[in-house]
């Protein structure tokens, strides 16, 4: 697994930003990048300092920080409701004053502790950004490069201006291929690397498929080019098979909007053509594997040559598709979904060509709308923002401009941003967390009764190779080789989105390298990756309210210790506990005790599985199995590390709250989390965290929570010791 979840969020992640700022930080912890390459080493202590952008722009950042409001106990006391028992429903309990005072903004399909943050850091962000922008930096420089790009994304003007001039070039090389092999070459151009296989928010990508470069799950060793179904614009297979009326709704909606958006671009026939535009797409997403399957990592895990390519997934010319990809030098792929590669490859063979152009078209202009005329923006918003997610309001734009500048230049801006919100101290002080959270889950692993010591020297030393990033990379990325121009907003998307794809494939065949991270500072979230054997923990997500320097120390290890401990225990969930200390994919546990595990998790599945946000649908325990097991497990350490930062005793009690109680509610608040009706039901069907509630419910699983509140026999939450769960 792989996270922190501040990510509860979309599939698809333009039509995300349309509904929420941020997509990836919304209310989850844990963003779910399964193996990307992993670094196995110790825990680094030695914090190099946040390199400045430029000197063009290093004077406008100095290090200063701007904490957000926090009550004398650092806990919301005003949004606790006192008329529910904290046994009944702790997060009810924990946050009910807090959720019947506050409306979800009118941009926004959600609200809560992490998108508070996350608006509070764009708006950081933005602030820093367009200080850039008004710069005199150098022709060239990283500063100039951010705000060409931010202020060409401004100016909405220009881009009316332009209209679909910008996209004509591509729009007319679809309307010219002439045969299957050239549209082989068509499909292989649009290869990005804009998928990550175990990222729960990420698991699909807007063109047929998509590329994902990361260490070879069988030998960490080296890079190897993974391959992934996509082509669908709808969130999930489910959005073109499930016959519910709440489906069948939104496959109308989809069906019109189709239409709309070829009528904007002044198609003929659009029609005829949006109704053959998603025939095609049903046919694929019953092509598709399931969610459940994708996270498989064992089903996952296939080698292909190039030769078997195209004698198991025969239909696509491979040899021009690789070609165009600019991959036509490997010899082995990982193929992810080997059964949807089969027939997606059947459905280029067998449909028609001009199908395939209308698709094609379609997908070209869904997925650069925000860098086309004002309309095709709205008419994107209207579908994926307020039919998907029930959000009634598009985001302002400068919200969405800072987004797109934090996707094509995220590290020149985090540079900035830690530079100026994250000081040495802080850095420090978290790494002191981590140390101590580590160390308590180590104890847990020593006093396990049903792990065989061979079992326990293992998973040691795994935990010993640990690697933990926090704030910011050792070494930032180089982007010289990236253009940008002012006015030219679309180019500026289209180049960065190439200029990654690039830089994805010069690892291939390269040594790996363990101190990249796959994740921005500025972002609110957190990520493990096991086959690096590493943690990234942002500096965006290391501040208050989950993280506070003038408040107890409970309440940080609640909230902050948790979500670190969330983190190392994916390391040991239902797929971290696949992969040994050197990240490779190898069974390292005796039957039974790999029995036992299995067992305890199933006990979670069934748990979770009696969660009903609706009446007509429960939370799928199998699908968030990993997230809930890290929850449990990461969570347990955390209380272990804040009693050992107390001399192993409970804390000082504060505003009238033990430590204890301090370190329960501060966990249950950082959950915090509402959602409109829409986006909840799509995030049971696509997110493999379950609802928030249910994970601040977490609680009854451990032992002192019962003491901490008095929790009695017939309370709802209760279980006795025999029924609680204990992963680790």
């Amino acid at each position: 697994m792989t996270c922190v979840d501040f990510s509860y969020a979309a599939v698809d992640k333009q039509a995300a930003r349309e509904a929420d700022p941020s997509p990836m930080i919304s209310n989850a912890r844990c963003l779910r990048l399964l193996p990307y390459a992993l670094l196995a080493a110790a825990c680094s202590r030695n914090s190099a300092p946040a390199a400045k952008i430029d000197a063009a722009s290093s004077s406008q950042t100095t290090a200063t920080t701007t904490p957000v409001a926090t009550n004398e106990a650092g806990i919301d006391l005003a949004g606790i409701d006192r008329a529910v028992k904290p046994g009944d429903d702790f997060f009810a309990y924990a946050n009910g004053a807090w959720l019947k005072s506050n409306e979800i903004p009118s941009d926004r399909s959600s609200w809560g502790t992490g998108a508070i943050v996350a608006e509070q850091t764009a708006k950081r962000t933005a602030d820093l950004v367009a200080e850039v922008a008004k710069s005199e930096a150098p022709a060239g420089s990283n500063a100039r490069k951010v705000g060409d790009y931010y202020a060409s994304f401004m100016d909405e003007a220009a881009i009316e201006a332009k209209g679909l001039e910008p996209l004509k070039p591509t729009l007319t090389g679809i309307a010219s291929l002439g045969d299957k092999t050239a549209l082989a070459s068509a499909l292989g151009a649009t290869l990005r690397a804009d998928i990550d296989v175990l990222n729960a928010t990420d698991l699909d990508t807007d063109n047929l498929f998509g590329l994902w470069v990361a260490q070879d799950l069988d030998d960490p060793s080296r890079y190897a080019p993974f391959l992934l179904q996509g082509g669908l614009e709808l969130p999930d297979r489910d959005y073109y098979l499930d016959a519910s009326p709440r489906m069948t709704e939104i496959r109308e909606k989809y069906k019109a909007h189709i239409v709309n958006v070829l009528k904007l671009a002044q198609i003929s026939d659009p029609e005829k053509k949006a109704a053959r535009i998603f025939d095609l797409e049903v046919k694929i997403a019953k092509a598709h594997a399931t969610r459940e399957v994708t996270e498989d990592v064992k089903k996952g895990n296939n080698h292909w040559s190039k030769a078997e390519l195209s004698r198991r997934a025969p239909g696509l010319d491979w040899n021009a598709f690789l070609k165009a990809a600019a991959l036509d030098k490997q010899d082995v792929f990982v193929v992810w979904q080997p059964a949807a590669f089969s027939g997606i490859a059947t459905l280029v063979k067998n449909e028609a060509l001009d199908v395939w152009r209308d698709y094609l078209a379609f997908h070209a202009l869904e997925k650069n709308a925000s860098f086309l005329p004002k309309a095709f923006g709205e008419e994107r918003f209207a579908f994926y923002g307020k039919t998907l997610n029930g959000t009634p309001k598009e985001r302002d734009r400068w919200k969405r401009a800072v987004e797109e500048t934090d996707e094509a230049l995220g590290e020149i801006v985090g540079q900035l941003y830690v530079e100026r919100y994250f000081p040495a101290k802080e850095k420090a002080r978290v790494e002191g967390m981590v140390k101590n959270v580590v160390a308590a889950f180590a104890q847990r692993i020593d006093s396990l009764t049903w792990m065989a010591p061979k079992t326990k020297e293992q998973a040691k030393a795994k935990l010993a190779a640990l690697k933990v990033g926090v704030g910011y990379p050792d070494k930032w990325r180089d982007y010289s080789g990236l253009e940008v121009v002012r006015g030219d907003a679309y180019g500026n998307s289209f180049r960065a989105q190439l200029f990654e794809y690039r830089r994805n494939l010069g690892k291939l065949g390269h040594p790996v390298d363990r101190s990249e991270w796959v994740m921005n500072p500025q972002l609110v979230n957190a990520v493990n990756l096991p086959v690096m054997n590493a943690l990234n923990f942002p500096a965006a997500i290391l501040q208050p309210p989950d993280l506070d320097p003038n408040r107890p120390a409970a309440m940080d290890y609640g909230a902050a210790g948790s979500l670190v401990g969330h983190e190392i225990c994916h390391s040991f969930d239902d797929t971290g506990s696949l992969f040994d200390a050197t990240g490779k994919l190898n069974n390292w546990w005796t039957a039974e005790d790999r029995a036992h595990f299995e067992a305890s998790a199933a006990a979670l599945v069934a748990q979770f599985e009696g969660y009903k946000p609706f009446p007509d649908a429960h939370v799928n325990g199998k699908l968030t199995a990993g997230e809930n097991i890290a929850d449990v497990a990461g969570l347990s350490a955390a209380f272990d590390a804040y009693r050992a930062s107390n001399g192993g005793k409970e804390g000082p009690s504060a505003s009238g709250l033990t430590g204890d109680q301090q370190f329960f509610l501060s966990f249950a608040q950082s959950w915090r989390f509402k959602a409109r009706e829409a986006a909840a039901r799509k995030r049971l069907l696509v997110d493999s965290h379950a609802p928030a509630e249910y994970r601040g419910d977490t609680v009854r699983n451990l032992d002192a929570w019962y003491g901490a509140f008095d929790v009695k026999e017939g309370e709802k939450l209760y279980l006795t010791r025999k029924a609680r769960v204990r992963i680790y």
